[in-house]
């Protein structure tokens, strides 16, 4: 295997895991409640649309060095707007848009970071 193509896959772990665990989840989802998780992507696909949301991932995922964070951040941010809709504070929000938005941003956010290592190496 290349070298170069090599340091890419090392670099880029916790992208690829991502990327995966997103398209699990479609597979799984699909497979056990095909209407929760239809409503989910077909939200997410809607979210794309709003482009504010989009770059900001991407600029999360471009910019910030260490990815590990962002990651972190994205699902903290998730778990606590979660809490905070059981508890009943956000009345207007659901949990499956919430999941919406974290599929959007962590998918674009791991692109554009895995596309940085890709600028790096140079190939």
């Amino acid at each position: 295997m290349n070298d170069q193509l090599k340091s890419i896959l090392l670099k880029a772990k916790l992208n690829f895991a991502i990327l995966g665990a997103i398209l699990i989840i479609a597979v799984l989802g699909k497979a056990s409640y095909p209407e929760l998780t239809n409503t989910i992507f077909v939200t997410a696909d809607q979210l794309v649309s709003d482009l504010y949301l989009v770059f900001i991932a991407i600029t999360l995922g471009a910019f910030i060095p260490n990815f590990k964070l962002v990651v972190l951040g994205a699902i903290s941010a998730f778990i606590t707007a979660t809490i905070l809709i059981q508890v009943g504070v956000f009345t207007y929000l659901t949990t499956s848009y919430l999941f919406s938005v974290l599929i959007v941003t962590l998918g674009f956010a791991s692109i554009a970071n895995l596309y940085r290592h890709y600028r790096e190496v140079g190939l």
